[in-house]
């Protein structure tokens, strides 16, 4: 038996996010097919980050084992024939069958891109979110400092969350403006379910005026999720970054 490492990149628009799901197209869902036709025998990949219905990858992990004897590093090619072209594997190689993407010390980086213009731009439709009001990207900046760390972020987390702590670190937080783009971009040892979208809608919220930079602190130490702002849409946030320690 012998494990290898896919590192996927995709498009979430037309899939219900990473894990498979009984209610339409996942990730996942084709990337089982694909190697089990491939190799002809059943094969179920552990993916690294399972991304929402929406959301889109450069570079999401996934693992599966197999008994193949084609090599490691020509499976992305045969694997890519079967793929739909709105996934393609970027990178395949072996890994020790003890190696598992969740359960190894890893630094990630999202990017939730927002379009800032008057007038919807239809090519960045599904890549980036329409966003029409006037946003203060300088105290989008400052309300960002205050959530670099070590924190308990359950004021960030949907209320269906079920993990043993809340507790992670962002490492680097920013916000950037060129032109009409806006790209907050966060790194962290891990996040929680709908934690970065929910950063973007609060972060919005402070550069629209609702929410003041220095309250940032207040909505940490309240561990409430109705104190923070509103989840952000999915088709902003793009996986870009995934490094394992």
């Amino acid at each position: 038996m012998r494990r290898i490492k896919l590192v996927v990149a995709y498009d979430g628009t037309a899939y219900c996010g990473f894990q498979v799901q009984n209610n339409g197209a996942t990730i996942e869902g084709e990337l089982n097919k694909a190697l089990s036709e491939l190799f002809g025998e059943t094969i179920r990949v552990i993916g690294a980050s399972r991304t929402d219905s929406g959301v889109h990858a450069y570079c999401n992990v996934a693992v599966f084992d197999t008994q193949a004897r084609m090599p490691a590093e020509k499976m992305m090619y045969a694997l890519n024939q079967r793929l739909p072209e709105d996934i393609r594997v970027q990178s395949s190689c072996e890994v020790a069958l003890d190696f598992h993407p969740r359960h190894t010390d890893s630094r990630k980086t999202y990017e939730y891109r927002i379009y800032n213009a008057p007038v919807q731009n239809p090519m960045k439709r599904h890549y980036a979110l329409w966003n029409y009001h006037n946003l203060d990207v300088e105290k989008m900046k400052e309300a960002a400092t205050y959530l670099v760390g070590e924190h308990d972020f359950k004021s960030f987390c949907s209320v269906d969350t079920t993990v043993e702590s809340t507790v992670r670190t962002i490492y680097d937080l920013t916000v950037e403006e060129i032109g009409e783009d806006i790209t907050i971009r966060v790194c962290g040892n891990g996040f929680l379910y709908n934690m970065v979208r929910i950063i973007a809608g609060t972060l919005l919220e402070v550069g629209k005026g609702k929410i003041k930079p220095n309250e940032l602190e207040n909505i940490l130490n309240a561990l409430d999720r109705q104190a923070a702002g509103p989840t952000a849409p999915p088709h902003g946030l793009t996986l870009v970054k995934y490094e394992f320690l």
